[in-house]
């Protein structure tokens, strides 16, 4: 016979999800990563993070381990001010363009039999030159992290 909840339920005792098991599992993997874990011990733990049912089973098998470093972000091409938009979209744009031409040059040579000079470089390269002198000049580029 199932009892009636009188009191409410602990946190520590509440039932836990494989998403939140995946989501120790993962905290182990990066402490594993860093060298905060050997291989033998991670697996240890990971056992245990299967096999946990509560979320205070859970915590302990992390309880022990620091706070681990923030993950590196991908690094950014482009900044997000007016100069950043404008040189993404320009880049966009000439890129499209390009492989427009390249696309076109190869079909012309295809259907030709034989290919043509590549007139594309003379609609790709000039622009594509004037885009990398203004990203060099800092233009769009996001500031360098010290």
């Amino acid at each position: 016979m199932i009892r009636p909840v009188t009191e409410p339920v602990r946190p520590d005792d509440m039932r836990i999800s494989d998403a939140e098991r995946s989501a120790v599992q993962e905290r182990l993997r990066r402490a594993h990563d860093i060298g905060q874990l050997d291989l033998g011990e991670f697996d240890d733990r990971v056992k245990s993070v299967w096999s946990a049912r509560t979320r205070g089973e859970l915590a302990l098998v992390t309880a022990d381990l620091p706070t681990p470093p923030p993950e590196p972000g991908r690094r950014r091409v482009f900044s997000d001010t007016g100069g950043g938009v404008t040189m993404r979209v320009l880049t966009i744009v000439w890129s499209s363009l390009a492989a427009v031409n390249f696309v076109v040059w190869g079909l012309i040579g295809l259907t030709a039999g034989h290919f043509l000079h590549p007139w594309w470089v003379w609609v790709a390269v000039p622009p594509g030159i004037a885009l990398a002198v203004l990203y060099v000049a800092g233009i769009g580029r996001p500031r360098r992290e010290s």
